[in-house]
């Protein structure tokens, strides 16, 4: 394999890892060395980052996946499966509403 191609490989490969600032010294090495031209290094730096970011969402979609599914088979509540404070203060109301209508405190909401 080509020295050029493998930098290449190994820096498409570790995008995740590199900055901005990192990406464009790797590009201008490569200038410097004439395996890339210097009318395409800033295209060249741009692409790296853009594959960079994708490899970024990919891997965050497929950690999030993996999390998801680990939780899943462990059986941990997630936020959507939780009841909010203001749920509860609604459940206690009601109930605490229909006890005192059952003892007659107050009068059912259809009657007045």
């Amino acid at each position: 394999m080509s020295n050029a191609f493998e930098k290449t490989i190994n820096l498409g490969l570790g995008l995740l890892l590199y900055s901005r600032e990192k990406v464009e010294e790797v590009v201008e090495e490569l200038v410097g060395r004439g395996e890339v031209a210097k009318k395409d290094a800033r295209q060249f730096a741009s692409e790296l980052m853009q594959r960079g970011e994708e490899q970024r969402e990919e891997l965050k979609k497929l950690i999030q996946g993996e999390v998801t599914k680990a939780l899943d088979h462990v059986n941990v509540a997630r936020k959507e499966d939780l009841v909010t404070k203001d749920e509860i203060r609604e459940i206690v109301r009601e109930q605490m509403q229909q006890v005192l209508r059952e003892q007659g405190f107050f009068k059912s909401e259809g009657t007045k």
